[in-house]
């Protein structure tokens, strides 16, 4: 963007800020209530969760107990209901014995392990009713129905399993597994309360199986207090004589007491849990079915029975820090105070004494695609050593034009503004914007004076002195470039000269309050400076350290609103480029002493008015010789003029490059040519232009790489779709769409690339024909991400509806029918892999879910995340998951990372963050505060990543700042020298290490 347009934002902002600083904490403060309300519902899904388990635990023990000795269930009434009768002590201890000695002698496992009882068994009586406001008790053999019951009292003497086991009889491994509620049963579970027709409650992905163990070989059943009728004392209670609590001790141990009951005084029972209270009967029925799936997946799957006895035998007090370490079972971090529980994978047999190191390889800056001419001027230049000099993000670009090598200096901190060159054509300055680091603290603006040769910084300027960045810098000419120039970006563009051997200030004043587009000293006087921009042109002279100001008389002539550039004249004269399209030519006059009176100065005014371009003449260059190229914005012409501005030849540079940014001159004939669509183009007027660097024109997210070949696609809001080789550094080919592109993904054969898009729609293009081989849509909102299986035989389409689409993909990848829809995210889809076989999905979604699919099964979700802990995935690009827990940093908020990939060898990920950064971690980094490997260069936030399929380069893609980095891979070891993956002639510094 112009500077002149800069200002303009600013001003409009100025006016709106106050609205936006509301709109912004209103903001902040329903994210966090809506974080809160996320921990509220989790807590209470969970804690309902478990109430629902307790209330089925009772009512089967009781069945169970009552079906195998009817003589229990009077003991069982007597000791549970009957408050008008003390319990004898002894014989409830007999009874229960007894009892329990008959259910472990009867309860057998079947081949299929199943947990039956014998054929020849007591007939089972009708079941307790459920529900706790209208309890009702089963009816017993030789009981009547009809009998009133009696009140409850307010408490009861307890009651537990082991009590009722014989002296030294073990439990039932069995009936422990059954019992016990572990990873795998949440499915059935849902699924059998959907057809009972409860209310269902999602449960949330972060809950954990392993995190609070339920253990029910305790059962605390309803306890009665007679000490109110004085019929017993509270010590009578406790004694071993008369309660039943005399369990054995080992079971005791291994038991984890369950909620207890509780009961109000003479008030019926409410149920605690989310289930609308029904029918009894049918609550019955529901909860014989659920205990029913529950033994029958335990059956299917022995391991669940297995992981079911290891969770209760070997269970400890639940963990919650964040990178706490729990049952050896799973993991749990936190993103926004939302917990995120990971589970462990089985070949990790020790998770503490896992050891995060930097991985051994590390990148080297290979490449940099694209150029910044959209917002800035003046940025393009001509070494004698056969280099272009431009900048984009926060690299200094030196490409060799003939030799097709590029260097790099990339000392900056944040995004380079201005660019210029020294007289002795070696040295560049270079000014920067300010910036935050990721604490949000501010990074001073400065200008770099380097070495174009060494690429050795020589002097740093104005570190903390300049406001918001700086927008132009000028080398002085008349003393050998003793003197540099500055303008800030503050509000009155500050104009400064600094003394480039002792990095001092010398002067300075403020400017203006508008844009200021060019700063030059005069070519011939270094006390003299000339600046222009939004509707002036100063003309300043330093003497003594103090400024003084004339501004340029327009007089006659219309006033423009920009004068964009300036140069000067064999003569002396100033030269204008305006936003009328005309050249002016500015001189001294005398001083009107008739006009202004005594005393009045001398003046600058327009001596010549020259018709140059339709629309705007961006730029002006001076040639040997006194000629002076022109280039224009609307009409896109190069015109070239003699000393007198008479035109002598003119070119047309084509519309899809856009409008004449910069010209620099290279041998008089031959130009280099800046345009204000990120391109630089090399020609002459004779030969007409070629773009030698092309870059995106807005913001990219979408990157994929092809699966053989060295090529790799990307597509942004500027509706373009190109195709890069890495090799021959160029782009290959470039197609412009009707909509926006934000994903894509090659098919493993190579032939065609999907491209996500803006409004839902998702178009396959053929690579070697470019043409549109089929298309469809899902939804109307955005799509995230697309992603073919190993073997191309499905793609899936993650979407801003909180959908996945599934395709068969048939012919080649050139035809596509819907397979199914992943239904189960809460918010938008971020990103996703396939697993090596292709028959399943791991996702990510905006709320930081993670979620697995089973597409085989018919696109069905997996509820227990569990059972995917060991899962190997084809291609690992989810910032969620165990594998990549280590790449967060302490108290990230979930939008801090926007991408990372596993690299193909899976020894490294490299990282995308929102702090212009890259890392390079090592293959898994399951541990916080992993170390990493971390580079500069991008200007703006990191959108994506990508390595090459045969890991020999990363790119990384920016989002503002419209660039193209590519990295090579250079693989070390240790005691090992660095082994090059890849050789060009790239220079970079060695990376920081975090």
């Amino acid at each position: 963007m112009d500077s002149s347009t800069n200002s303009l934002d600013d001003a409009s902002a100025d006016g709106s800020a106050d609205f936006a600083d509301r709109a912004s904490m209103m903001e902040v403060r329903l994210q966090a209530q809506e974080d809160e309300i996320t921990l509220l519902k989790s807590s209470l899904a969970d804690a309902l969760r478990k109430l629902r388990l307790h209330d089925q635990l009772l009512p089967l023990l009781k069945q169970q107990l009552i079906a195998v000795n009817p003589s229990a269930a009077g003991v069982l009434n007597q000791v549970c209901w009957t408050g008008s009768t003390r319990l004898s002590s002894s014989s409830a201890i007999d009874g229960i014995r007894s009892t329990t000695s008959q259910l472990s002698d009867s309860i057998v496992t079947n081949a299929n392990g199943h947990i039956e009882s014998p054929v020849s068994m007591t007939p089972r009586p009708r079941p307790a009713t459920q529900d706790r406001s209208t309890q009702t008790e089963p009816a017993l053999p030789g009981q009547d129905t009809g009998q009133k019951r009696v009140p409850l009292p307010k408490r009861a003497e307890s009651l537990q399993l082991e009590d009722a086991l014989p002296s030294g009889k073990p439990l039932v491994e069995g009936t422990l597994a059954k019992l016990h509620r572990v990873p795998g049963c949440e499915e059935e579970d849902k699924e059998e309360e959907e057809k009972g027709g409860g209310e269902q409650e999602k449960e949330l992905s972060w809950t954990s199986s392993v995190e609070e163990p339920i253990q029910p070989t305790t059962i605390r059943c309803l306890q009665r207090d007679d000490c109110q009728d004085r019929s017993c004392s509270p010590e009578e209670l406790a004694s071993p004589s008369t309660s039943v609590r005399t369990s054995d001790s080992n079971l005791s141990s291994r038991s984890g007491p369950l909620s207890p009951i509780q009961e109000g005084e003479k008030k019926p029972l409410v149920r605690r849990n989310s289930e609308k209270l029904g029918n009894p009967e049918k609550q019955r029925k529901r909860l014989d079915k659920k205990a029913a799936s529950s033994a029958n997946l335990l059956s299917r799957s022995p391991s669940l029975d297995n992981r079911a006895k290891e969770l209760v035998s070997g269970a400890g007090p639940p963990g919650s820090r964040r990178g706490t370490y729990s049952q050896e079972q799973s993991i749990k971090m936190f993103i926004r105070g939302r917990p995120i529980t990971m589970y462990i994978p089985s070949n990790i047999q020790n998770y503490e004494d896992l050891k995060m190191e930097p991985p051994f390889e590390r990148l080297e800056l290979d490449w940099v695609y694209g150029y910044r001419g959209r917002d800035c001027r003046d940025n393009l230049y001509f070494l004698p050593s056969g280099e272009a000099v431009f900048f984009i993000a926060c690299v200094v670009v030196l490409y060799h034009i003939n030799n097709r090598t590029q260097r790099h200096y990339d000392k900056h901190t944040d995004c380079v503004r201005c660019l210029t060159l020294h007289p002795d054509k070696v040295r560049m300055a270079s000014g920067q914007t300010a910036g935050v680091d990721k604490d949000g603290k501010p990074l001073h603006p400065c200008v770099h004076i380097w070495d174009s040769t060494t690429l050795v910084t020589l002097q740093q300027i104005g570190l903390g002195a300049f406001q918001r960045g700086v927008g132009c810098v000028a080398f002085s000419f008349a003393d050998s470039g003793a003197f540099l120039c500055v303008i800030d970006d503050s509000n009155e563009h500050m104009l400064s000269v600094w003394d480039c051997n002792k990095g001092t200030r010398h002067a300075e004043v403020k400017n203006t309050n508008e844009a200021v587009f060019c700063v030059e000293f005069n070519s011939n006087d270094s006390t003299n400076i000339i600046t222009c921009g939004k509707s002036h042109v100063y003309f300043w002279t330093l003497s003594a350290g103090q400024f003084t100001k004339k501004q340029g008389i327009f007089g006659k002539y219309k006033k423009p609103k920009f004068i964009q550039c300036f140069v000067f004249s064999l003569t002396g004269d100033v030269l204008t480029g305006d936003s009328e399209g005309n050249i002016l030519t500015w001189g001294k006059s005398a001083a009107d002493v008739k006009t202004l009176g005594k005393g009045a100065k001398e003046t600058f005014q327009i001596m010549r008015q020259t018709r140059a371009h339709e629309g705007s003449v961006f730029t002006l260059c001076s040639l040997q010789g006194g000629a002076v190229l022109s280039g224009g914005g609307k009409d896109r012409k190069i015109i070239r003029w003699s000393a007198d501005l008479a035109p002598e030849r003119e070119c047309e540079i084509p519309e899809n490059y856009g409008a004449v940014r910069t010209i620099s001159d290279v041998d008089g004939e031959e130009l280099l040519v800046g345009t204000t669509r990120n391109a630089i183009l090399r020609g002459t007027f004779s030969d007409g232009f070629v773009a030698i660097v092309q870059g995106h024109m807005d913001e990219m997210w979408g990157l994929a790489t092809h699966p053989s070949q060295n090529i790799f696609i990307t597509c942004g809001h500027d509706r373009q779709v190109c195709l890069w080789k890495t090799e021959e550094h160029k782009l290959d080919w470039c197609i412009t769409l009707e909509e926006y592109g934000l994903c894509a993904d090659f098919c493993p054969n190579g032939s065609v690339v999907s491209v996500g898009l803006s409004t839902g729609r998702w178009m396959v293009l053929d690579l070697l024909t470019r043409e549109v081989v089929s298309e469809s849509i899902d939804g109307n909102e955005q799509l995230s991400v697309m992603r073919y299986s190993p073997d191309g035989s499905f793609l899936a389409v993650g979407s801003h509806d909180n959908f996945i689409y599934i395709y068969n993909v048939t012919e080649s990848g050139r035809r596509y029918t819907r397979f199914g829809k992943c239904n189960g995210h809460s918010s938008f889809i971020t990103h996703l892999d396939w697993s090596k076989d292709g028959k399943y999905i791991m996702s990510n979604s905006g709320d930081y879910e993670i979620l697995y699919w089973d597409v085989a099964a018919g696109c069905k979700l997996l509820r227990n995340r569990f059972e995917s802990k060991d899962r190997e995935w084809a291609s690992y690009t989810c910032v969620l998951g165990f594998h990549v827990m280590g790449v967060w940093l302490e108290g990230s908020d979930g939008t801090d990372i926007n991408a990372l990939c596993r690299s193909h060898s899976e020894r490294m990920v490299a990282v995308a963050d929102d702090f212009c950064k890259v890392h390079l971690f090592q293959y898994p980094c399951p541990k916080p505060k992993a170390p990493s490997h971390k580079y500069e260069g991008h200007g703006s936030h990191v959108t994506n990543v990508c390595f090459t399929h045969s890991d020999s380069h990363l790119l990384s893609m920016g989002g503002k700042d419209t660039c193209i980095l590519q990295w090579r891979v250079i693989r070390g070891g240790p005691g090992d020298s660095r082994e090059k993956l890849a050789s060009t002639s790239t220079s970079s510094p060695e990376p920081a290490t975090s």
